[in-house]
């Protein structure tokens, strides 16, 4: 969902370079021009940021809205009375004291 900070392999930063990377996709860079001027020349790092998958953008539109909605996740929330975990010392077997 969100680049890794550092590149698995060589620790390098590279979490603060994937918006950059896709503002230079979309002014026309090809993936080998957005790297070489990103200077990311170890192609550990190269395969961090041209391999990830930004799935949120994708995700978004599945998402509920939680405002209007509060009400009814409060009272799916809540615990009914029949399912209220039992105190301590209740149970089967067991004297309370």
């Amino acid at each position: 969902m969100i680049i890794p900070v550092r590149c698995y392999s060589c620790g390098k930063v590279v979490g603060n370079l994937y918006e950059q990377y896709k503002t230079l996709l979309d002014r026309d860079y090809t993936e080998a021009e957005a790297l070489q001027a990103l200077k990311l020349e170890r192609y550990c790092c190269r395969r961090m940021v041209l391999s990830h998958i930004d799935l949120v953008d994708e995700l978004i539109p599945y998402s509920v809205p939680v405002v209007g909605n509060m009400q009814q996740l409060t009272a799916v929330a809540t615990p009914t009375p029949s399912r209220a975990p039992r105190s301590a010392g209740a149970g089967a077997g067991g004297a309370s004291v």
